[in-house]
């Protein structure tokens, strides 16, 4: 007789041909003999060749290692970019907040510096108008300058003060800002003093009576004052590297210093004062004269203006602080008006403001005081008429 199937799987069940294994019987577990109950023929596994083994250091000391596939200490090169990354991020913050931090507190160190003139006139003012009105004056004024000083710049030792320059600077409630130059020979009333050349007012009851002439003369409320002298002038111009200018002809003056050569070109400090102060060098005397003016002050508002001036923490400071030395400011100019004539200006620099002169029906007129500038009554009274309303948009119409 032939050996059944279930005979042939008792090699399997461990059974022998007399005993069935119960089907509903499950077989036991069988435990793999522990590493210490092996044989001692038995070899042990080797450690894999992909994992390094540790070694227990001494006691006191470090183990050595590092993760797995880097012994002895080292760092896998995505930990060491990772590391890197934050590091560069920490420092780029630092830098960040402190140069916001200048961007403040240096102007607020500069406005400590400013020194403030007293130009509130005294009497009965022109009442509030529309916008705000500055009176800007540029001193010949040779204070703080000594003789070396005075002859490398070109000043002389001319006592007193003066004014070279004056402008009124208007910002509108909406429109374009206006930037008016007031020839320095005007002829005009002076509170107390009667006619001469504006230039004078300055000379005979400083910025007080300077305000009170212009007020006088234009009817305008005078809201902001400023003021800078020659040496301030040449340090704002050096502080922001210079000023462009493109001369159609080759300029020698011997009064004012200025030897320049025709063409485009960077003035420095000392040229640009000789540039904007000669007249007799011009065939349009004091009519040139405060166009050159205008031309370098929107200049420097432009240098000013440029992202180099921020970006660049040691321009930003020389700007800062020279600026606050070289000004001087009314009792009652507040920072905002401050912050606001510099909007102005640079705008105006920008080519988004207007530019022009007093209107003048005589540049060279006789007078008891010598040769002066006569306004046009009509025009100039029509001009500050809109300023008063605080309305530029018919400005441009008083250009010459």
């Amino acid at each position: 007789m032939s050996p059944s199937h279930d005979d042939d799987l008792d090699w399997l069940y461990g059974q022998d041909s007399n005993r069935r294994p119960n089907p509903t019987r499950s077989e036991p577990t069988k435990l793999m003999p522990a590493p210490h109950d092996r044989p001692a023929s038995e070899p042990r596994p080797a450690p894999s060749e992909a994992r390094p083994a540790y070694r227990s250091a001494p006691a006191g000391q470090r183990p050595m290692g590092g993760p797995a596939g880097y012994p002895n200490g080292q760092v896998s090169p995505s930990r060491k970019r990772r590391s890197g990354a934050r590091t560069f991020f920490r420092v780029l913050l630092v830098v960040v907040v402190v140069w916001l931090v200048a961007l403040i507190a240096i102007p607020i160190y500069a406005w400590s510096l400013i020194s403030r003139v007293d130009d509130v006139p005294p009497g009965k003012r022109i009442a509030d108008q529309p916008g705000r009105t500055f009176l800007l004056v540029g001193s010949d004024s040779r204070e703080g300058l000594s003789k070396a000083e005075q002859n490398k710049l070109g000043t002389g030792s001319t006592a007193g003060r003066r004014t070279d320059t004056v402008m009124i600077l208007h910002v509108p409630p909406g429109g374009k800002p206006a930037l008016i130059s007031v020839p320095r020979d005007s002829y005009v009333s002076i509170p107390g003093h009667g006619q001469n050349k504006i230039n004078a007012a300055y000379s005979f009851g400083g910025p007080k009576l300077m305000v009170q002439t212009i007020e006088q003369n234009t009817g305008l409320r005078v809201d902001g004052y400023m003021e800078i002298g020659f040496g301030g002038f040449v340090s704002i111009v050096d502080a922001v590297g210079g000023v462009t200018v493109c001369l159609p002809r080759a300029i020698k003056d011997r009064d004012s210093h200025l030897n320049l050569p025709k063409g485009c070109q960077t003035l420095d400090g000392i040229n640009a004062l000789g540039y904007v102060r000669m007249r007799k060098a011009d065939p349009r005397g004091d009519l040139g004269r405060v166009e050159r003016q205008r031309e370098v002050l929107g200049a420097v508002a432009k240098e000013a203006a440029t992202p180099a001036t921020v970006l660049n923490p040691v321009r930003y400071w020389r700007l800062s602080t020279s600026s606050a030395k070289a000004v001087r400011l009314g009792e009652d100019t507040s920072f905002a008006e401050t912050v606001s004539l510099a909007n102005a200006m640079r705008k105006v620099a920008g080519g988004s403001g207007l530019t022009l002169t007093v209107p003048v029906a005589n540049p060279d007129a006789s007078t008891p005081v010598g040769s002066a500038v006569l306004w046009d009554d009509e025009k100039s009274k029509a001009m500050f008429s809109d300023i008063a309303q605080g309305d530029t948009s018919e400005l441009s119409k008083y250009t010459q």
